[in-house]
């Protein structure tokens, strides 16, 4: 029996749009497993706390048509330091092959993470294109001196940010399920859509 594939997700998700829900469908028709969770990103400042966002995360999964029972939230895998949220996802899931996704936006910091030679030589990765983010020659060469496998998602995502929605660019980036969240546990400024 072959080992399951499976998609780790990690998302910084403040909060969760349009664009994570195209990446979660996507990659539900792709892999055995999705395991999507909130993640602390140490470059960003005064984030709403990961079990809001991890409940959003929750409510996005629902507002995927057909539900896809292979995609589910993992809060345990969350974890500044990348390699230990693969270390964590081994624990569960002993015999699979890993692909760790990320966006294009996040690929040029990639070297320069934590044991990030080891987190390659654990993980394909799986780069989302980004409205707004080139994927430079120079990132791929990058990842490739580092031994690193890297496959370049063949999707396109709706040009939707959480910034945009935390700043009032783009109030219509959520869900409704997400958006209901939002409201009720006040959690941005933002004006009803």
């Amino acid at each position: 029996m072959p080992s399951p594939k499976i998609a780790l997700f990690g998302t910084s998700a403040d909060p969760p749009t349009y664009g994570h829900l195209a990446i979660l469908r996507w990659l539900s028709y792709r892999y055995d497993r999705v395991g999507v969770w909130a993640s602390d990103n140490p470059f960003k400042r005064d984030q709403t706390p990961l079990s809001h966002r991890n409940q959003m995360l929750r409510l996005l999964t629902q507002a995927i048509e057909p539900q896809t029972p292979n995609l589910q939230v993992h809060p345990e895998l969350s974890y500044p330091r990348t390699i230990t949220t693969v270390h964590r996802a081994r624990e569960i899931w002993p015999q699979a092959t890993f692909t760790f996704v990320l966006g294009a936006d996040l690929l040029a910091q990639l070297t320069t993470w934590y044991q990030a030679k080891e987190l390659l030589a654990e993980v394909d990765l799986l780069v989302i294109p980004r409205p707004g983010y080139a994927i430079l020659p120079e990132s791929i060469a990058r990842i490739d001196r580092m031994g690193g496998s890297m496959t370049i998602a063949d999707l396109t995502t709706p040009d939707v940010s959480s910034s945009a929605y935390r700043s009032y660019t783009n109030p219509n980036a959520v869900p409704s399920l997400v958006q209901h969240y939002i409201q009720q546990e006040k959690l941005y400024p933002c004006p009803i859509a």
